[in-house]
């Protein structure tokens, strides 16, 4: 498990006095206000800290390219990529997605308009929900696959973690759907990231037996 990022001294937080989230929920932009609560900082993403979930980087290479969350027979992908500044990619990507994943239905859901149905897993049918969020120069992709992507109970704990997500787009270009890089966290030493034979978000979620 990564460690959570700790909070500013309390006289930090008196000299910078942080302005009002003015969304009631994320995910946020680094450079927009929102809660000033504990999150695993990764450099492009800063994540809630939830003790409840197993939290892994997922790497192609020596390039650490996604997050993995493991929770009741569950998992989590995420990946934050740039984006035009102009217009959002979701309506891309799902078009990405469809053409490479069968049986996949477009519903509402608490981010707009989603994907759910089933991925292939070592030839075996996994439920599966495709999330997408457009953001500033920015596009956040959350796989939900496992009991979570057809059980609401589940699938609410998995909803909360992303509407706590920051992405820290920086100002350095970036190539459209570029990953945005991540990084262990900096008092972290002993956690080995996430390696396979690569991470898609557009095919399926990594395989539970393959990160743990």
């Amino acid at each position: 498990m990564f460690r959570r990022r700790r909070r500013e001294q309390p006289e930090q937080v008196a000299e910078q006095e942080p302005a009002a989230p003015t969304r009631e929920s994320g995910p946020w932009d680094a450079d927009e206000p929102h809660p000033e609560t504990d999150r695993i900082d990764l450099g492009g993403l800063r994540l809630p800290h939830n003790p409840d979930f197993d939290v892994r980087l997922a790497s192609v290479g020596d390039q650490h390219v996604g997050v993995v969350v493991l929770y009741e027979e569950s998992s989590l992908q995420l990946q934050a990529l740039a984006a035009p500044r102009s217009s959002g990619l979701w309506d891309e990507v799902k078009t990405k997605i469809v053409s490479q994943a069968k049986h996949l239905e477009e519903r509402e859901g608490p981010f707009g308009g989603e994907l759910t149905g089933e991925m292939k897993v070592d030839g075996q049918p996994r439920p599966a929900r495709y999330l997408g969020i457009d953001g500033p120069r920015w596009f956040l992709l959350a796989v939900i696959s496992g009991k979570a992507a057809a059980d609401e109970k589940v699938a609410a704990a998995f909803i909360d973690f992303i509407k706590d997500v920051v992405v820290v787009r920086g100002n350095e270009p970036m190539a459209r759907e570029e990953p945005i890089p991540l990084r262990r966290p900096n008092d972290e030493t002993g956690e080995t990231p996430t390696e396979g034979p690569g991470f898609n978000p557009f095919k399926r979620g990594p395989e539970i037996s393959e990160i743990r």
